[in-house]
């Protein structure tokens, strides 16, 4: 079951961020505060090893710019909410991009979501779809896109209770609080789990978590 559902979505980020092991994985989200240190949160493994960090507006000093590190520190997701005067009036129009870099620092289109911000915060019918771009030279012609081009959120991100869904109609990801952490923390907000299935690009992953950190206003936002 694992290793079939594991195949609904091929690497976004990199290859090198999905597990090899046919058991999910069970992240950790732990937000830093941000009159310490800007806010964000870092995500760690069943080993407690930092895996990923996410800085939002109070590290980086930008409105709307998310910046995705993996353990080491190296950049390898930059998020931007695209929107202007014309986007500010028609919010259908506003979306979040979601840029990679190649081996010579090029950013490179992965993902697009388009903002929900009118719909999202309604748990019963929530349903956010992301647009999942091909490789380098098919991303000008919104034709060519992979086949496996659509993935959605489904249910309250807000209530730490939502599924991110693949093309197939499968959970490729699930974002959960336990009794127990809840207890623990005393805020469902401050730490929960993103528990990710086998062969998932688990960068990808966090990355769409940030951008729903934003629109609710939480870890990441100025």
């Amino acid at each position: 079951m694992g290793a079939r559902s594991s195949q609904t979505v091929d690497p976004v980020v990199s290859r090198r961020y999905s597990s090899e092991s046919e058991s999910e994985a069970v992240l950790v989200v732990r937000r830093r505060p941000q009159m310490v240190n800007g806010g964000g949160f870092v995500v760690s493994n069943s080993k407690q090893q930092v895996v990923f960090r996410v800085d939002g507006c109070g590290v980086l000093g930008t409105k709307g710019k998310l910046l995705l590190r993996n353990g080491d520190g190296d950049d390898i997701l930059l998020i931007r909410k695209m929107g202007g005067m014309v986007q500010a009036l028609n919010i259908v129009h506003k979306k979040w991009e979601g840029f990679g870099f190649d081996n010579g620092g090029t950013e490179r289109l992965l993902f697009t979501l388009k903002d929900p911000r009118d719909s999202c915060l309604v748990p019963q019918n929530s349903s956010i779809r992301i647009l999942v771009h091909d490789k380098p030279k098919k991303i000008s012609s919104t034709r060519n896109i992979c086949n496996n081009n659509y993935v959605e959120i489904k249910g309250s991100f807000a209530e730490r209770d939502c599924d991110i869904i693949g093309s197939d109609g499968r959970a490729i990801a699930q974002v959960r609080i336990e009794k127990e952490m809840e207890e623990m923390v005393g805020n469902k907000k401050d730490l929960y789990n993103v528990i990710v299935k086998a062969k998932v690009d688990q960068a990808f992953i966090v990355g769409v978590i940030a951008i729903l950190d934003y629109i609710h206003g939480e870890s990441t936002i100025c």
